[in-house]
């Protein structure tokens, strides 16, 4: 990579630092559990003004797990997962361009540079589908971290968008069917879900290995042709029979 490309992923790293240290230092938590109050008050376009703000909480490294709790007390399961479910994709798939958009032209020199990772970004881009749906059945994997990632990488929009709805229903339903009765409780963060929480981690604690191992076969896969594609042919020996009164090649 050259110095411009080393400067603009510099750039890029101080920004995200930047970003949550100040969600560390700031009243994240209060200023969302006031957007939760004022949602409440304002009726029928509560959904509609807590589906922007998270959209715009997942661009900016923003937790949404608070308004996802919130629109399951104020809004409940059915009403809550549909508000909740569109407006994770529209965050995720906004922050996901943002990411490709910004960054990925760098990224692209870095991996033209190399015919391995070139091979490895081409492989993940074929099976985008099924490895965004693993990642988003890991609770281990952070959800605005892999929002960024992903769009790093070669995986297409339209496998992208679809496989991130799938697979963040799951973790969406266990924070909405927390039981939790106020707002000062949402303002907390920590959602009680009991077995069903328990269920949803085991679960996705067995796709974060599916994931790893699956991704790993790819890469190695990619790895394997990699090195094909670019290995000197083997020379083609044709052997001829000996014509009659004529001794084989080598024999006297």
């Amino acid at each position: 990579m050259n110095r411009k490309t080393y400067l603009s992923m510099l750039i890029a790293v101080v920004v995200a630092a930047t970003l949550l240290t100040a969600l560390t230092l700031l009243p994240v938590k209060n200023f969302l559990a006031a957007v939760l109050a004022y949602v409440e008050s304002i009726g029928l376009w509560g959904p509609v003004l807590l589906a922007a703000v998270y959209a715009v909480a997942c661009v900016l490294f923003i937790p949404g797990s608070i308004l996802t709790l919130g629109a399951g007390l104020l809004f409940g399961v059915v009403r809550g997962t549909i508000t909740v479910s569109i407006a994770s994709v529209v965050g995720a798939t906004a922050a996901f361009l943002v990411g490709r958009t910004l960054l990925r032209g760098r990224i692209e020199e870095w991996v033209a540079a190399n015919r391995r990772f070139r091979a490895i970004d081409r492989a993940v881009g074929e099976h985008g589908l099924k490895i965004v749906l693993l990642l988003r059945l890991s609770p281990v994997i952070p959800f605005n971290l892999l929002n960024y990632a992903l769009g790093l990488t070669r995986v297409r929009l339209s496998h992208y968008v679809p496989a991130s709805w799938v697979g963040m229903l799951p973790g969406t339903l266990m924070y909405l069917g927390s039981a939790l009765k106020s707002l000062a409780e949402v303002a907390s963060g920590a959602p009680k879900g009991g077995t069903l929480q328990s269920v949803f981690f085991s679960v996705g604690l067995v796709m974060t290995v599916v994931a790893t191992v699956v991704v790993t076969r790819i890469a190695k896969r990619a790895l394997a042709e990699a090195v094909g594609e670019h290995s000197p042919p083997e020379e083609n020996i044709t052997q001829f029979p000996a014509q009659a009164g004529e001794s084989p090649a080598g024999v006297r």
